[in-house]
């Protein structure tokens, strides 16, 4: 047996029925300080699609609605959640392990980017070693008194989301995407690595959906029509919001203040995933 194997769901082993050893386990740990009630992956088939603009939201819409929050950034080449928040201090670090930061309103967040001495050093480290800091932080980092642990994962199906489906328990993952068809195609391939690592899909949100004009109200679909409704009914998940474009959020990231902004559109997208 090898980490190619999935503990969750023997059926997708090409040696199922010819396997003496019981399911091995590669989950981790986590933190003996940690105190975690639910784990919500957000993923995407590709880049560009505004996962941690809807990572952040999330735990803010979460915040507010009364749940302590946080964020694990496990975006490990491409760390943005920090500068979003508005937070440029390194992480410091007990004798327990290493803790996380605050956000202004108290959602905690870990990112390579409050360990690295330089913002704007890049992470120039191959797989293995990426997929190992991922692990540490959930392992190493201490996420007391969490409701809900928001992991935002690189794009793609590649080593990190496979780590983070292996070593953390992950109560279900969000899925998102933006109208174009070239995107909904990629989403399938999301779609499909979390049935086979038999992990639950909570939902799907779409980014970028459309703009509303300011004077009329009308909605403008940017990237033309929508394939999302498609998607949800082939495979049975629920859409669980539409974020249009909004110039505002933009600026609310680059300026680190994306916990100021105004909207519902997540709101019966946290009652769902907070439910669940």
């Amino acid at each position: 047996m090898s980490e190619s194997c999935n503990p969750q769901n023997c059926s997708s082993c090409p040696s199922a029925g010819n396997c003496d050893s019981k399911p091995q386990s590669f989950l981790e740990e986590p933190n003996q300080m940690s105190s975690i009630k639910k784990v919500v992956g957000i993923v995407s088939g590709k880049g560009g699609v505004g996962k941690t603009l809807v990572s952040s939201m999330l735990a803010v819409s979460a915040q507010r609605a009364g749940k302590q929050t946080g964020i694990l950034d496990a975006d490990i080449t491409g760390p943005s959640v920090p500068k979003a928040f508005g937070i440029h201090q390194k992480a410091d670090a007990c004798e327990f392990g290493i803790l996380p930061q605050k956000s202004k309103m108290g959602t905690d967040i870990m990112s390579i980017n409050l360990l690295v001495e330089n913002e704007s050093d890049p992470v120039v480290w191959r797989g293995p070693v990426i997929a190992g800091v991922v692990k540490q932080f959930w392992t190493d980092v201490i996420w007391k008194d969490i409701d809900c642990l928001f992991v935002d994962m690189p794009p793609g199906t590649g080593d990190v989301p496979l780590t983070v489906f292996q070593s953390i328990p992950v109560d279900g993952i969000v899925i998102v995407t933006s109208p174009q068809e070239l995107v909904s195609m990629i989403v399938e391939k999301a779609v499909k690595m979390a049935q086979i690592m038999n992990i639950p899909i909570l939902g799907i949100i779409e980014n970028m959906s459309y703009y509303e004009c300011p004077d009329c109200g009308k909605r403008i679909n940017i990237f033309g029509e929508s394939h999302l409704e498609e998607i949800a009914e082939k495979y049975g998940i629920p859409v669980l919001a539409r974020i249009p474009i909004c110039p505002d959020l933009a600026k609310m990231c680059d300026n680190g203040t994306i916990e100021l902004f105004e909207g519902d559109w997540l709101d019966s997208a946290v009652e769902k995933i907070i439910s669940e």
